[in-house]
């Protein structure tokens, strides 16, 4: 039997490569649902006519500012109407958009804008004295600042100003001061809308820099096209076979500024034509009572969303079942987040992609699904299981080994970085992800673990992933992290970070023993380190490099004490 065996029936094993770009597709969009609502903003409802007139009248508003085709616009933005119109108005006039966490501090923005350059920016009102902190050799001419208040229910918009102290915190959480920015939002369209013979980017051309945060070094701009973004909607759109067109309502819970939101809420949405109903920031309760007024049919998040929500929706007595497709990436899924979430609504697959590759792997919508591991290729796409230390050597079927992927879908490189794009892709466009996996004789295949964060130590491979459920099985360890620092003896030595639950005390020779019973000598962490918490990214995956980090400047600090 093949892949295509356990696929949904239905699905195709190859996908037609789109001939149009983005900006093809959302007026396609357009033009076949005018009157059916785009976006959905606590309540704000924004239809496909008005979607477009927008976008329109964003892209004439940044030529205005002098855009070009070519140029990079910066979007700094939470999830928003505004968001998806600047996305697509950028992309209209053949520009770049560059997409950037609006929570990020003015040094982590710093290098980014350093390499982009981008001269003109869309951002958050709340985030622009943030840009203004950046030193004057970054060239950013115009900053447009936007207030989500702007696309608010009027009622809602009222009750907010309102001069009580738990409403001033709720306004102050969703807008603040523009002071320096060059215009506004409502300036910005206040024209008639971009010439329609302006010429319309080609399918091959760039379209988004989304930055990765990696476990060591400065983050690298990727770089990905039209053609690599509209592909990969279109190999999700025919993966979720059944969905249908005008009808499904997205709850778009994850940030467009990460690749997991960007495309399957706002490249995917749009081109299924539904409406998204967009969420600022995650709050469980909150998507529960959206959920009450219309409920969602297609939900993409990461287990600990799918966690919260379920237990929201148990507590508020909601049922979810009128969600027909649900998928969980990013992180593993477990077993027990799968039952949690099914008991309130529909199955529950587990995916795979980078940023570099969008969505690559999935489970299948079907029974033949298997929890806990990332599941089968995509269609148009290919993978393979090479040798970590040779790539051009494949391993036998369930050996653990680098997974190669290979389709429409991967990046062209990185933005002003030929070593590092040819380090990360091989010849025949073979993307080296660095995770270590395992494919079984169906062709599911399993995440073991990441090969950048291997600890070697003494020339033997300590997997983390190992060594942390053995730690996260102890009664006093809440989570556990593991990391190597550098060793004059051995080349690094394995060191594990943990929270301790409540109350505990740790005992860390006793700990250390727990370890040696189940593992052998060279695993078993030379030493423990207490934590208070774990830095975290937003889709809650542990920050390895960050931890790394601190146990560092521990250990140097020990070191001048001494």
């Amino acid at each position: 039997m093949g892949v295509a065996d356990f696929y949904q029936p239905g699905v195709p094993t190859e996908i037609d490569l789109p001939t149009e770009s983005l900006v093809g597709m959302v007026e396609a969009a357009v033009a076949a649902v005018p009157d059916h609502i785009a976006t959905d903003f606590f309540g704000h409802t924004m239809t496909y006519r008005q979607f477009g007139d927008q976008v329109n009248r964003a892209a004439e508003g940044l030529r205005q500012l002098g855009v070009r085709p070519g140029d990079r616009v910066a979007l700094v933005l939470p999830n928003c109407p505004q968001h998806l119109i600047a996305f697509y108005a950028v992309l209209r006039l053949g520009a770049i958009v560059v997409e950037h966490n609006p929570l990020y501090t003015a040094r982590e923005l710093r290098h980014m804008f350093e390499d982009h350059a981008a001269r003109v920016a869309i951002c958050w009102d709340a985030a622009v004295p943030k840009l203004q902190r950046q030193p004057d050799d970054i060239p950013i001419e115009h900053i447009v600042a936007v207030n989500l208040l702007d696309e608010f229910p009027a009622q809602l918009r009222l009750a907010l100003s309102l001069p009580l102290p738990a409403l001033r915190h709720k306004r102050a959480a969703l807008t603040g001061r523009s002071v320096g920015a060059t215009t506004t939002w409502k300036r910005l369209l206040n024209n008639h809308g971009l010439d329609p013979h302006f010429p319309k980017p080609g399918v091959h051309d760039e379209a988004v820099i989304l930055y990765t945060s990696g476990t060591t070094g400065l983050p690298k701009g990727v770089v990905l096209t039209h053609f690599n973004l509209h592909a990969n909607a279109r190999q999700s759109e025919v993966w979720m076979h059944g969905s249908d067109a005008e009808i499904e309502t997205f709850f778009a819970v994850l940030p467009l500024f990460h690749i997991f939101g960007l495309v399957l809420y706002g490249i995917y949405g749009v081109l299924k034509q539904a409406r998204i109903h967009l969420f600022p920031t995650f709050d469980p309760s909150l998507v529960v009572t959206a959920a009450k007024k219309q409920p969602p049919t297609v939900f993409f998040a990461v287990p600990p969303i799918f966690e919260a929500t379920a237990h929201a929706a148990q507590e508020q007595e909601v049922a979810l079942k009128t969600a027909k497709f649900c998928v969980s990436g990013a992180m593993t899924l477990s077993e027990s987040t799968v039952k949690l979430w099914e008991s309130v609504s529909c199955r529950l697959v587990e995916g795979f992609g980078m940023t570099e590759c969008c969505i690559a792997l999935a489970n299948p919508f079907w029974p033949t699904r298997r929890t806990g591991t990332i599941g089968l290729p995509f269609p148009s796409t290919q993978i393979r299981v090479v040798d970590i230390d040779d790539p051009s050597a494949e391993v036998a079927q369930g050996t653990p080994g680098e997974l190669l992927i290979a389709g429409p879908q991967v990046f062209q490189g990185y933005w002003r970085n030929e070593a590092e794009t040819a380090a990360a892709v091989l010849p025949g466009g073979w993307l080296r992800t660095g995770d270590i996996v395992t494919q079984d004789a169906d062709g599911f295949t399993t995440i073991v673990d990441r090969k950048k964060e291997l600890v070697i130590t003494g020339g033997f491979n300590v997997s983390p992933s190992e060594v942390e459920a053995v730690l996260c099985s102890h009664p006093d360890i809440e989570d556990a992290c593991i990391v190597g620092l550098p060793d004059a003896h051995s080349g690094e030595v394995v060191v594990a970070a943990v929270v301790p639950k409540p109350g505990a005390t740790l005992d860390v020779e006793a700990i250390r023993a727990y370890c040696r019973e189940r593992l052998t000598a060279y695993k078993v962490p030379r030493q423990v380190l207490a934590l208070e918490v774990f830095p975290k990214s937003l889709l809650g995956k542990v920050l390895r490099g960050e931890v790394r980090n601190q146990l560092l400047k521990r250990a140097n600090a020990a070191t001048v004490d001494g």
